[in-house]
This record gives structure tokens, sequence and C-alpha cells, in this order.
């Protein structure tokens, strides 16, 4: 079957009873009963290499089928949940750390995650350098004592492309484990694990959800990161709730419908954009004009919500600002992936690269309204700031 199929008809519960709901039962649960001591015990065992119940914190029935339709959606070994997509990425930090190794994080990595290098890496002995936001100077800044190679693609804000099967052929030749935040594509339009990743990581708050009333961050692993992953986040506690996990497994069966809706919406106002002198440069890897374009073209499905311009030379920050304040459909947002349309202003985090002396910069998330509502509201905004 076709994976818009797939997500339809998986992570559903038990299908061969005679009678069940379309939508698997939600189970909440912090006690898990057992017979007898044997089967407590039996089950013990069991976890260890399966998801079984056992005890509410390590996940119920929801959580497990939650996990599995993400990984027949990634191509994935095992999944784990987290409460938030930054509790995933840093916990494939931690995972890795120890006194001594070297990392190499993306420059386009989610912005949170480089606190999580200055507070508690740095702290516990572990050096981190950012490569290029493309990756190209991976091979560089390798060392011997390389453990992990955290990429990220699109990268955040400026959407730059990586050429993963090259970057990790690269880093598997030299025993390092590369993972990736696959957030931007959600499983659906990019498969980092059939191109050469070990972890894929995903911040199921955007389009996993899709509704804007969940935070959950989900780490897939094949079986080789599998085996040295699973212990460390059952020893932090890390869990999930069920009802979140429902309305994400909710969420996932009109996945395809919306992020093919995000793309029409969005191609119809990056082609308004491109006639507005204002407007300098346009960032999404859908246009020619793209770094990288064609290995996006080669690697992704398509495009979703996300885009970002440049004002044009003599526009301000505080132009951008008054631009973003007279925008009527656009609320004034910091996450995305719902379906609603946002617009900020924003500046790169880039430390591998020196963007100090472009922007001001806006990023959009374009929703599911009307893309010629989209249109006119833009156009007032711009005409408000015209000089």
């Amino acid at each position: 079957m076709k994976i818009t199929t797939e997500i339809l008809h998986n992570g559903r519960g038990d299908q061969d009873v005679e009678v069940r709901s379309v939508n698997p039962v939600l189970m909440r649960a912090s006690t898990i009963l057992f017979k007898d001591y044997d089967t407590w015990q039996h089950y013990r065992d069991l976890r260890k290499t399966d998801r079984v119940l056992s005890y509410g914190a390590r996940g119920t029935t929801t959580n497990f089928e939650l996990e599995k339709l993400v990984c027949l959606l990634e191509g994935g070994y095992r999944a784990q949940l987290f409460p938030t997509g930054l509790a995933s990425l840093a916990m494939v930090l931690l995972n890795y750390a120890e006194t001594g190794a070297h990392f190499i994080v993306s420059d386009a990595i989610y912005g949170p995650v480089r606190t999580v290098c200055d507070l508690f890496l740095k702290r516990v002995g572990v050096e981190v350098d950012f490569c290029k936001a493309d990756g190209s100077d991976v091979e560089q800044l390798i060392k011997p004592n390389t453990k992990l190679l955290l990429l990220e693609s699109p990268g955040s804000i400026l959407y730059e492309v990586v050429d993963l099967p090259k970057v990790s052929k690269i880093a598997h030749d030299h025993g390092i484990i590369v993972a990736i935040d696959n957030t931007y594509s959600s499983g659906y339009l990019y498969n980092p694990l059939q191109l050469g990743a070990d972890i894929s990581v995903i911040a199921a708050t955007k389009y996993l959800s899709g509704h804007s009333d969940v935070t959950m961050g989900i780490v897939v692993c094949n079986e080789k990161a599998w085996k040295t992953f699973d212990k460390l986040p059952e020893a932090l506690g890390f869990t999930t709730s069920p009802d979140d996990c429902y309305l994400v497994l909710r969420g996932m069966r009109t996945l395809a419908v919306r992020m093919a809706q995000h793309e029409r919406n969005n191609d119809k106002v990056v082609e308004y954009l491109k006639t507005r002198p204002e407007i300098k440069t346009i960032f999404y890897p859908k246009l020619e004009s793209h770094p990288n374009h064609d290995v996006f073209i080669r690697d992704y499905k398509g495009t979703n919500g996300m885009l970002t311009i440049e004002f044009a030379d003599g526009y301000t920050k505080e132009d951008a600002a008054k631009f973003t304040d007279a925008l009527k459909l656009f609320a004034c947002g910091a996450r995305w992936g719902g379906y609603e349309s946002l617009a900020t202003v924003t500046v790169p985090p880039r430390t591998a690269s020196d963007w100090s002396d472009r922007g001001p910069f806006v990023r959009f998330h374009i929703g599911l309204e009307d893309p010629e509502d989209l249109i006119e509201d833009i156009a007032q905004a711009l005409d408000s700031i015209k000089k």
C-alpha cells in the first residue's frame, strides 16, 4: 500500500476482533495489574526488548500504537516518545554525551538546542562544533573522538538542504552516529533513515498533530542506534500522556491532505511575493534559486507551509515589525505546523556562517486558509510600509 493508505489503516489497535471502534482505544493508566507474581516478572523481562504494558510511565497501548505508526511512516525500527520536540533532541545529545567526546551540530539546528550544548554538554566535557547548515564542511570538522553528527534539513528559518546520503557516508566511514531533525517533513515528505541517517527526530507538536493543541517529540531509530538509545530515556523518567498520543494519532489521519494543501497555498503565496519590490530574497527550497535545490528535488516529496522572506535594502527591522503587525490573517506566534497562518520577525541563529549584514527577515507559516485571502492580506500589509 502507498504511505497515505498505510497512515489510515495502521496504528488503530487490533483489527482482527469481531467488533471494534474505528480509532484505537484511549488507555489512561499509571498502575498496571498482573494476575500473579510470575506474570509480573514475565512482563518485566519482556519490556527489555518489547513494548508491553508494565507501568503507565512506560506507555499504554495508545502510546504504543503511535510509536508503531510513526515507525511505519519513517521506516524505522523502534520509536520513543517525549513530552516536547526539544526534549527529544536533547535526549539524542545526552545519550551520546561522555567526557572527552566531540559532537558536530548543524548551524541550522533548532535554536534552543544551542542552550543544551552550552548548559549541559560543556559541563560534562563534550566539545561541540557547529558545521555549515548544508553540511558541506562536516568532513573537515571530524576528529578522532567525534561521536555524533546532529543535522537539520531543511534548516530552521532559512531551509538549507543537506545532501544526506553523501554526509552520512562520510560520518559512517568514521564510525559516527548520524541524527537529523526531520520536523519540516514530519516523516511524510522525507525519510532520512532510508538515506543514511541512524536517528530521525520529529516534533509531533507540528504537522503530525496539525491542530496546535499538543506538544510532543518522537525519536525514531534504526536497529543499530536503538541498541544503545532506549535505556537512558526510561531511566530519566521521560513519559508522554496517552491523551496527547491519541490526538497525534488523530491528526496523522489527515497528514497527507494537510501537507498537500499547505504546499499548494505556499506555492501561490511565493508566486505573489516574487512580484513585490519590497522583497529581496525568498527562502523556499522548491525554488530553483534555492541553494541545493537539486538535492531537494531528488530526496524530498514536496514542501510544507514554511516560508521566509528577506526585505529589500533600505528596510529595517522596525519596518518588518510594522508589516507583521499590519497583517490580519497571520497571527504572531513562534511555532508552526498547525492549520493557522503565522508571521514573525526573526533572526537566523547562525554561527558557522555570518548573516549579520542581511535582513530583516520574516518567517511565515502558510496555513489552510484560502490562499487568495492570504495574498490579499500580505498585499495590504506590504503597501503599509511601501517606501
